[in-house]
């Protein structure tokens, strides 16, 4: 038997239309519905239009009237049965709507009560009987009447399990869009529990469901009921995760406001009682920093920026996340040394003697440093010079900036730019950005406390470039003396007076800084060391250094002068003394480990000691090899760690004339070779040498230790000499060597690193160079000691390297060459 109930139409429906005293209205369930015949109803209803609303069959609704049709319609209703036809209109905002205007299929409605508000207005409660189809509107006044039929829904079998399934989903959904949304009371959630019957179950949610009224409408309309019920229960899915999702939202919204407030107010409280012990630790910081302001020597336009950050500093919550970002962009604007310089010591003899005790040799930048100094003592003022120290690693050209500080009693600071490819490294990121922060220039000089440092730019040849920027176009502006005065970091956006900072830069290789930032820079030469200045650099410096740092400066314990050149000569390769250091601290830490376990220790060190310690020598003497063979020249070549002899052997053999070039030669020294050859081909009446040879003999030229990568201009006369010797089987004249570039015409041109090449012709006990005359000024500037037992030889073309190095002896065994 079915079960009837009743409930509150005011909690149901419309709450603030209804009164408290009304009375109760009969919800039926389908079941319990008289069935509605076609032939029990008039085949003319009249047409009462609805504005957003759908009504359908079973379901009880209110509906307020105001259009004149609308009043005029219910006023004409007569008898127990009040029968009328419900259908909605398409567009709801058509005030007076025309029978175009409707929707064709609507609900034959009841008319159960009609009330009149205390408002003036009208409210009729209908409820739905059955379906219906407009056949065509018959009237339009005083109301619209329309000829209908009857439609009748198309109900599943008794025993489909799908669609009770489908049934049983709607009712749970529609219970949880109830739970989840604050605009449905809870009393519509006993409605539902207590519908029994499915048909009237699935009609009361359409009708009460929050769904649009096209949507709504579409329901109406379908005549099998479990395609609607199908439908139905897609709607409500959306509904339900659409409100499932907005109640995320608030919560987390709610969550975000509670946490806000209860912050404000805990910060409330702490201010009250920070005001009643004496007042806030942020005003307190505040006038910290205005009070630090006052003591500093910064120009007006700095003091009025920093004025106007702090005022905006004041005014922020001190909870808030940008109050920390603006109090550290303050704070870095306090820190730095604005105008705050350190009195240069001008003691020009204190000062050289500085830079004396702490590097050995290195007189051109002593030199240039002292002049330096002289200028400003003279005039009292000068902008400081862009220094640029290059040369092979290990001599000396960082350690060099210390002692320039040292001797000017100047702070120090240093950057390295090896691998460096951010150019916010150098200008800084915007205060804007998250984790923001000054570049290194300005960072270092806060730490240092003083605008007029020396600043070290180490390895500025190493500097990268990617899509973060480039550096060295960032380095422009603060290696230039006429720009520099005004350097404008991201982050600070105040320019900053860079101009009384002594900037030195180091590298290695000038080749790789670019043309601009090359121009900017003073470039001064920071070559090799001879052994004899190895030895005293060892002595002076190195030796001390590690025996301190080893604890052993208190021990009687030496390093014989010997010594020391065994070490240079077998166990390191290199222009510098970077190495030399390293097998010196070996050594050093050899004995310290005797002297720890109690151990006898002789007083100084011998040759045997070095060999045990450091094993057998890696390095074999770079030596002359003698002029037995024809086809052998000595060359010099420059390499990034100083400079060495190199040998060129030219073969012949019976052939077509085929040339031959090997030892992992570059272009440009293949190039030569070929030069070289093909002037000796032009020139073989002059060598004395028959022409058609070339086409009998193949020519193969080798430059030993052919696993070393080898290029460049500068063994073009030496290639050439070996030609020569290999063709006429003449000796080379002993102990010489030659660099220099050539020409297709026989020129012999200038090459670089001159005074490396002379180093490594002294260790190889070379007793005569042969080079360009245009490299005879290079020689006037090198020091006397380093040309010592050398004899030079200038020459303008290949002949005349010819007639010098080649004897008018044959060797031993020569060859027949014809």
């Amino acid at each position: 038997m079915s079960r009837k109930f009743n409930v509150l139409l005011k909690n149901l429906y419309q709450e603030d239309s209804m009164d408290q005293d009304q009375e109760f209205i009969p919800i039926i369930s389908s079941e319990d519905m008289p069935d509605i015949k076609e032939a029990d109803m008039p085949t003319s209803l009249p047409i009462l239009a609805l504005r957003n609303a759908v009504l359908f069959p079973g379901v009880v609704t209110p509906i307020t009237i105001g259009r004149e049709k609308s009043t005029n319609l219910i006023k004409s209703l007569t008898g127990k049965k009040k029968i009328l036809g419900a259908i909605s209109q398409i567009d709801p905002n058509v005030e007076e709507p025309e029978h175009k205007d409707l929707f064709h299929v609507g609900t034959v409605a009841q008319v159960l009560k009609v009330l009149e508000m205390p408002d003036g207005t009208t409210s009729v409660i209908l409820q739905g009987l059955s379906r219906f189809a407009v056949n065509e509107f018959t009237s339009v006044d005083p109301f619209f009447m329309a000829n209908v039929s009857l439609l009748v829904d198309t109900m599943p079998e008794d025993d489909d399990r799908e669609f009770k399934a489908i049934v049983s989903s709607i009712k749970d959904i529609a219970l949880r869009i109830i739970n989840l949304s604050p605009n449905v009371p809870p009393e519509a959630a006993f409605a539902i529990k207590n519908i029994d019957g499915t048909k009237f179950l699935v009609n009361f949610i359409c009708s009460n469901s929050e769904l649009p009224a096209t949507e709504k409408q579409t329901l109406l309309e379908k005549n099998d009921f479990k395609e609607r019920s199908i439908q139905l229960l897609q709607s409500l899915t959306r509904e339900v995760q659409l409100l499932e999702l907005k109640n995320d939202i608030q919560t987390k919204v709610r969550m975000d406001m509670d946490q806000q407030q209860r912050e404000y107010y805990l910060h409330q409280q702490m201010k009250t009682i920070q005001d009643e012990l004496g007042g806030s630790p942020v005003d307190q910081e505040i006038e910290e920093l205005k009070k630090r302001a006052k003591d500093k020597k910064w120009s007006k336009e700095v003091a009025d920026v920093f004025d106007k950050e702090v005022g905006k500093l004041h005014r922020m919550n001190p909870m808030a996340g940008e109050y920390s970002v603006q109090l550290n962009y303050v704070q870095l604007l306090l820190d730095l040394p604005w105008n705050e310089f350190t009195t240069d010591n001008f003691d020009l003899k204190r000062a050289q003697k500085v830079l004396d005790e702490d590097h050995f040799g290195l007189e051109q930048v002593k030199e240039r440093i002292l002049e330096h100094l002289a200028v400003i003592k003279l005039k009292g003022d000068m902008k400081a010079p862009i220094i640029c120290l290059y040369g092979p690693p290990g001599v000396g050209k960082t350690s060099l900036g210390k002692s320039i500080a040292k001797a000017l009693d100047r702070k120090y600071a240093r950057i390295s730019l090896g691998g460096l490819h951010d150019e916010s490294e150098i200008r800084g990121h915007r205060k804007t950005y998250i984790g923001a922060m000054p570049g290194r220039i300005i960072q270092n000089l806060k730490r240092v406390g003083s605008s007029n440092p020396v600043f070290i730019l180490d390895e500025i040849d190493k500097v990268g470039k990617d899509f973060h920027g480039d550096p060295a176009s960032a380095l422009l502006e603060v290696l230039d003396p006429e720009q520099n005065n005004a350097f404008h970091d991201n982050y600070l956006e105040v320019e900053y007076d860079l101009s009384k900072v002594l900037f030195i830069t180091t590298a290695n290789d000038i080749a790789t800084i670019s043309p601009a930032l090359r121009d900017r820079m003073e470039m001064i030469d920071v070559s090799g060391y001879i052994m004899e200045e190895k030895v005293e650099i060892a002595r002076r410096h190195l030796i001390p250094n590690q025996l301190k740092e080893h604890g052993l400066e208190d021990k009687k314990f030496s390093l014989p002068k010997k010594v020391i050149e065994e070490i240079v000569e077998g166990y390191t390769r290199e222009s510098g003394v970077r190495t030399l250091n390293q097998r010196i601290a070996k050594v050093v830490r050899h004995f310290a480990k005797k002297v720890a376990f109690n151990e006898e220790v002789e007083e100084k060190v011998t040759v045997a000691d070095v060999h045990k310690i450091l094993g057998h020598p890696r390095y074999l003497k770079d030596t002359y090899q003698g002029n037995d063979m024809a086809g052998v020249v000595t060359g010099l070549a420059w390499t990034a760690v100083g400079g060495e002899i190199l040998y060129v052997e030219t073969s012949l053999s019976n052939g077509k004339g085929n040339l031959t070039i090997t030892g992992n030669l570059g272009d440009v020294m293949k190039e030569s070779a070929v030069i070289a050859y093909e002037y000796i081909k032009a020139h073989s009446q002059m060598l004395s040498v028959s022409p058609e040879i070339y086409e009998k003999w193949n020519v193969h030229i080798h430059v030993p230790e052919g696993a070393i990568p080898k290029d460049g201009p500068s063994a073009g006369i030496t290639m050439a000499t070996s030609l020569a010797s290999a063709f006429t089987q003449r000796k080379v004249r002993e102990s010489i060597a030659m660099t220099g570039e050539i020409t297709l015409r026989g020129k012999v041109l200038p090459v670089g690193g001159i005074k490396e090449k002379i180093l490594a012709a002294k260790r190889a006990n070379i007793k005569e160079i042969i080079i360009s005359r245009d490299n005879e000024k290079d020689i006037k500037e090198i020091k006397e000691i380093y040309l010592k037992g050398l004899t030079f030889h200038y020459v303008d073309s290949i002949m005349d390297v010819l007639n010098h190095a080649l004897l008018n002896e044959k060797v031993k065994n020569a060859v027949s060459i014809s």
